[in-house]
C-alpha cells in the first residue's frame, strides 16, 4: 500500500524548477520503503511504497507521469530501473542523501556546520562524516528498524510497522530493562540513575511477573535508540562534530524512537537534529541531481 507524506510547503529554488515542462521524479529505493519525491505546483511531493510493491511503484508513474525525467538511488535502484518504461538516471545513494539534507535543512532554515555526522535509521543503520559537502561512510550497524520489526514479531508475533509502534507508546521499559538505580538499591550512584543498567536486564521481575507486550515493544525500540546513539557519539567524538543529523524510515510515526536518541544525545553532550521529511533525503537528492 501506498503511504502518501504530506508536501513540504517551500518554493523549490532553481536547481529543481528548471525545465519544468518535463516532470522530475527523485526515488531511494532501500530496503524496506521505495522513497519518491517529485516537485507539483512549486512544492515538492512525498510518496512511498513498501520495496516489494515494485510493480504498484512502476503502475503509479506510469499512471500519474507522462515521460517523467526519473533518478533513482538506494540499494534496489537496479532491480526498479528493469521495471520502468521509460530511462532512469543513477546516483551514488550516499551522494543522494547528503545533497537532500543539506537542502531540507536549509528550507527548514536550520543551517548545519560544515562538518557533522548524519545518521540514516533505515533497515539498518549507516554513519556517515560529511565535511564540506562531501560524506565519507564512516561506520553503521545492523540494528535498526527491521531489527524492529524483526523482534516484534518474534516476541508479540505483531507483523504491522504502525500497530507496533501505537502499542509500544503504552509500555513501561522499567518492566524489562534494568536501570543503573535498580542496581545501586537506593544509594547515590556514580552515574545518572536513569541510564540503561542492561536492556531486558530484569529477569527476576520478569520472571515473576511477565513484562506486557507494550512494555516489551517499547524495551526493543530503547534498545535499537541507545545502540545507534552509543555508536554515533563515538564517531561524533573521534570526528570532532558537534551536531548529529538522524534521519530515516525508522523515525516515521515513532516519537519513542525519536525521544529516546534524542534525550541520550543531548545527554552526551551532542546537538540532535531531525529534520521534517528526513527519510525521504536520499529521495529529495535524487530529485536534485536531474539536470
Amino acid at each position: 500500500m501506498a503511504r502518501k507524506t504530506p508536501a513540504t510547503y517551500f518554493n523549490l529554488n532553481t536547481e529543481v524548477n528548471n525545465n519544468m515542462s518535463q516532470t522530475k521524479i527523485g526515488i531511494d529505493a532501500g530496503g524496506t520503503l521505495i522513497k519518491i519525491a517529485y516537485p507539483e505546483n512549486e512544492r515538492i511531493h512525498y510518496q512511498s511504497f513498501p520495496s516489494r510493491a515494485m510493480d504498484d511503484v512502476v503502475s503509479w508513474i506510469t499512471n500519474h507521469f507522462e515521460n517523467p525525467a526519473i533518478c533513482i538511488t538506494g540499494g534496489k535502484s537496479h532491480a526498479l530501473v528493469e521495471r520502468l518504461d521509460v530511462s532512469a538516471k543513477s546516483v551514488v545513494e550516499f551522494d543522494a542523501t547528503t545533497k537532500g539534507i543539506a537542502y531540507l535543512a536549509d528550507q527548514e532554515n536550520r543551517p548545519l556546520d560544515d562538518h557533522f555526522l548524519f545518521v540514516n535509521v533505515g533497515t539498518g543503520t549507516s554513519i556517515h562524516y560529511v565535511n564540506d559537502g562531501k560524506q565519507e561512510r564512516v561506520g553503521g550497524s545492523g540494528i535498526g528498524g527491521g531489527t524492529l520489526l524483526g523482534l516484534a514479531h518474534l516476541t508479540t508475533g505483531m507483523k504491522d510497522y504502525e500497530t507496533i509502534i501505537q502499542t509500544a507508546g503504552d509500555g513501561n521499559r522499567e518492566n524489562v530493562d534494568l536501570k543503573v538505580k535498580d542496581i545501586f538499591e537506593g544509594a547515590v550512584p556514580p552515574i545518572s540513575g536513569d541510564l540503561t543498567a542492561s536492556n531486558f536486564g530484569k529477569t527476576e521481575t520478569m520472571i515473576e511477573q511477565p513484562p506486557s507486550e507494550p512494555d516489551i515493544l517499547a524495551s526493543i525500540i530503547g534498545l535499537i535508540g541507545e545502540v545507534i546513539v552509543t555508536i554515533s557519539s563515538q564517531l561524533a567524538v573521534q570526528y570532532n562534530t558537534e551536531t548529529i543529523v538522524y534521519i530515516g524510515s525508522s523515525f516515521r510515526s515513532n516519537p519513542l524512537l525519536q525521544e529516546i536518541i534524542e534525550t541520550y544525545t543531548r545527554m552526551i553532550g551532542k546537538e540532535p537534529v531531525f529534520l521534517q521529511n528526513g527519510e525521504y533525503s536520499g529521495a529529495v537528492g535524487a530529485l536534485l541531481a536531474i539536470d
